[in-house]
Parts: structure tokens; C-alpha cells; sequence
């Protein structure tokens, strides 16, 4: 059988990254957490003084840009040029470029390039907004990720002080819902269901439900596969 993707699309703090990362450890598939790749492209932009509206530079910094992940004691860590920016990639700071930088119609085009490379020929759990309606549309398995509002902003904000990131509860619930209304109604890769895709609702879950029950929908799928 050819390739087995699983693509897990969402909204912001619904589970998603954790939930991939686990699972695919779990299984021993690769992890690709593409949502950190525009958030190290919006990173270098920052750091270099770029800004969104400048779309030939931010072009231009998403094709030279060197994106590699590691997995360290069960850690998940994004790099730059093999720096570690797994942590700066989370500031508020970044945060606020991230949706005008992805909305870009070629830094989506050239990162949707990249996650395609990286996803060749290996089983790999894809998490992101575009997953699985434009990168990998022929995945086998897609997931559709969301949950309450203030669910998503208590985990945000309990993520960010586990990284030391300053964090104020009422600002990430106001940041989110900007994100969500940017990112479903933008005109390039807009964040929406696969038609194909399975919803999860993870208001009342807790991570190891969220894992327990993808990991189950991987191996059934997988089943149905080989029986066909």
C-alpha cells in the first residue's frame, strides 16, 4: 500500500498539535507540524524587520528558509537552520504575523511544496488548516479538530505559561477568534472542513482521549484498506 497520510486540520488550541505529535509517536510515524513552519517563516520576517505587506521579501524568506523538526526525550522541537525556535515561535509577537504571512498566495504555494517533500513516502500525520482540503487532498484519513472557545483559550494560555511566555487569558480568547475568523474567511487555502473529513469535537477530552481515539480511527482505517 502506498504512503499512509492522516491529515488533522482545526482551529487554534483545539488539540491538534499535541494530538498529532502523540499520536504519530505512538505509532511511529513522522509528525509534520506545518503550522510551525509558517510561524518560522513569520519568526525570520520578525527578526529581520520584514513586514507582512512586503510580499516579495516575506517570498522570499519562506523559499531560502531552512525547516527541520527534531524529536528529543518525547519533545517536539522546530529549527531554523538547526536552531532551536520551538519556544520563540510561540511569542505573541510571531503570533500576530503568522495569519497575514500565510494568507500570502505564494508562501502558501512554496510551504505546501516543502510539506509535500517531507511527507513523501513515509506514514506521517499531518496537522495544520489546509491539510486536508489542499496539501494532501488524497489522504486517506482526514480529522476535522474544534472545541468551545474558552476550552481552546485555557489550554493556550496554560501552554504559554508552561513556556514562560507572559500570557493573559481574555487577550488569547480575543486572538483566537480573530484567528478563526481570519483564517476561515481568507482567500487562499481558507480554514475549513474536507467534505471526507471526521469531526472532533475535544471540549470534554482530555489529550489521551483525544490520541486514544485517532490512534483507533488510524488502525480501522488501515483494516478497511487492506481488506479492500
Amino acid at each position: 500500500m502506498e504512503r499512509f497520510i492522516v491529515t488533522i486540520d482545526g482551529t487554534s488550541g483545539s488539540g491538534k498539535s499535541t494530538t498529532a505529535k502523540k499520536s504519530a509517536d505512538r505509532l511511529g510515524w513522522f509528525y509534520l507540524n506545518t503550522g510551525a513552519m509558517y510561524r518560522a517563516v513569520a519568526l525570520m520576517c520578525l527578526r529581520k524587520g520584514i513586514l507582512p505587506e512586503d510580499h516579495q521579501m516575506v517570498e522570499k524568506i519562506a523559499r531560502k528558509i531552512n525547516i527541520s523538526f527534531q524529536n528529543v526525550k518525547d519533545t517536539h522541537h522546530v529549527l531554523i537552520d538547526n536552531e532551536d525556535v520551538s519556544v520563540e515561535i510561540k511569542t505573541p509577537e510571531v503570533t500576530k504575523m503568522v495569519s497575514p504571512i500565510a494568507n500570502i498566495k505564494e508562501v502558501r504555494k512554496i510551504l505546501v511544496e516543502k510539506q509535500r517533500k517531507i511527507a513523501n513516502n513515509q506514514e506521517c500525520i499531518c496537522e495544520g488548516r489546509d491539510m486536508g482540503t489542499v496539501v494532501f487532498p488524497d489522504a486517506q484519513l482526514k480529522i476535522f479538530m474544534d472545541a468551545d472557545v474558552d476550552v481552546r483559550s485555557e489550554r493556550r494560555y496554560k501552554e504559554l505559561k508552561a513556556f514562560g511566555i507572559p500570557a493573559e487569558i481574555d487577550k488569547i480568547r480575543d486572538a483566537l477568534l480573530k484567528r478563526d475568523a481570519y483564517d476561515s474567511t481568507r482567500k487562499n487555502s481558507p480554514l475549513k472542513k474536507a467534505k471526507d473529513a471526521i469531526l472532533l469535537n475535544t471540549t470534554n477530552m482530555s489529550i489521551e482521549d483525544e490520541v486514544n481515539w485517532v490512534v483507533k480511527k488510524i488502525q480501522e482505517t488501515l483494516v478497511s484498506l487492506q481488506n479492500k
